[in-house]
């Protein structure tokens, strides 16, 4: 997960919360205490962190419990409320409203421009949108390379020249072609700095383009110096937002985003990792849920959406809350969750899991697991999956040979079916928040039976 450190150390001083008797200034003292350190190591600047958590004494000190709350989950609530405010406080998107859409990328070198156009090129390719890459950085040596590269990651239209060494000249050789497409992102020239030459050179490209969106890609281990980069960018180009890069493998992801939510640029993505698709639009509330250990149900809703049609999973909601369920359906639910990414990163979206603190060496052995049940499963009938109860001892033994699958991880998977029967048993008796689960998911799904 991304900030794993700062994670861990907010979840252990929420735990303390919870486990304390009552609350009282000693313990919203120490909460202060947990809070200022955890944030210090991950590189959020001093300043900063001293008026977050002065905010959230005098509000834990001074606000009585808001109606249903107790006092202890009154304080936790606070906590999140500051937290999502630190980081920009609610979600900025982008909204795809004309054609073509153009989103430009600038930056530094090194900050991940081109790497960050692929991974954009695919999330908006993957939500039905005809995408290109547009190749405008004219300076870096293989940059054309690279780009054709990433696109063909992307699966889409690449537009670029290397024997061109003008970006405007680039533009209007392909500006005809261009407007058959729905979104194009387009990769631009980085300097060691922000020089005039790279000021002049992106004022140009973006007087000759005018495009809708123009977004900043700040690397996350530049730490707290993200704020100067972004606001140094806001002045001269007129960013309309950041993408942060490179947000796994550092301490200073803290550091850089919340400096760039006070640049007065909205942080709009994130890079979680180095795959096409670790790229997720930010969201404050979300963010800050899951590094607490709450969960963030919309972006698994997000991602589940790539993988699996509305309808489908409407219809697999019925049929789990009828009953109805059987091996195919577990094998379709370990489907759309291989598709979704690794099962780390998805448990910390499930709201209550995050709390669980499950080790990764778990995690990663459970995918294991997975990944054999589907082989065993390709060895079992038509009858066998939709009726698993008639798996037997012989059928075991016959499923394992035909597989290689060994009869005790067969039995296994038959112990995580009746287990996931007992679930549905569970949410048939509770039918009112699974139905409000599933429309949030649809919009549309009416529960029957």
């Amino acid at each position: 997960m991304v900030l794993d450190k700062l994670s861990d150390s907010l979840k252990n001083t929420l735990q303390k919360i919870a486990k304390s008797l009552f609350v009282d200034e000693k313990l919203i003292n120490e909460l202060i205490k947990d809070l200022q350190r955890a944030l210090l190591q991950s590189d959020v600047n001093v300043k900063l962190v001293f008026d977050l958590t002065e905010k959230i004494k005098q509000r834990a000190l001074n606000e009585e419990a808001s109606k249903g709350l107790t006092k202890k989950e009154q304080l936790i609530n606070i906590v999140y409320d500051e937290l999502v405010n630190f980081l920009g406080k609610e979600q900025h998107r982008i909204d795809i409203k004309q054609k073509p859409f153009k989103i430009m990328l600038v930056g530094l070198f090194g900050s991940g421009k081109t790497t960050t156009s692929g991974k954009l090129a695919k999330f908006y390719a993957k939500r039905g949108f005809k995408v290109a890459l547009v190749g405008l950085d004219v300076h870096r040596p293989a940059a054309m390379e690279q780009i054709e590269q990433v696109g063909k990651g992307a699966n889409v239209q690449v537009f670029s020249d290397k024997k061109i060494k003008d970006a405007v000249e680039i533009w209007d050789k392909y500006k005809d072609e261009m407007n058959d497409f729905d979104v194009l992102i387009i990769d631009t020239s980085g300097r060691d700095a922000l020089s005039k030459d790279l000021i002049i050179e992106i004022e140009e490209v973006n007087k000759k383009i005018n495009p809708n969106e123009n977004l900043l890609v700040i690397s996350a281990d530049i730490g707290q110096s993200a704020q100067k980069q972004a606001e140094q960018f806001h002045k001269s180009c007129g960013i309309t937002g950041v993408v942060v890069s490179k947000m796994d493998g550092t301490a200073r992801g803290g550091g850089a985003l919340t400096a760039c939510a006070v640049s007065g640029a909205p942080i709009k993505f994130i890079g979680i990792g180095e795959k096409i698709d670790d790229l997720e639009q930010f969201n404050p509330q979300g963010f800050v849920g899951r590094i607490l250990g709450m969960g963030d149900l919309e972006a698994l809703l997000e991602k589940a959406k790539e993988v699996i049609k509305v309808e489908d999973a409407e219809d697999l909601g019925k049929r789990f809350l009828k009953g109805d369920f059987n091996l195919i359906d577990l094998y379709e639910q370990m489907e759309a969750m291989s598709k979704m990414g690794p099962l780390s990163s998805i448990v910390e979206m499930i709201p209550g899991f995050g709390q669980l603190k499950l080790p990764k060496e778990m995690l990663q052995t459970q995918e294991g697991k997975l990944k054999k049940w589907k082989v065993a499963m390709n060895s079992m009938t038509k009858e066998e999956l939709e009726e698993p109860e008639t798996i037997d001892g012989s059928r075991v033994e016959r499923i394992s040979k035909g597989s290689g699958i060994p009869q005790s991880e067969i039995r296994e998977l038959i112990k995580q079916y009746r287990q996931s029967k007992k679930m549905v048993k569970m949410f048939k008796g509770n039918k009112g928040d699974m139905s409000k689960f599933m429309k949030k998911f649809g919009g549309r799904l009416s529960m029957g039976g």
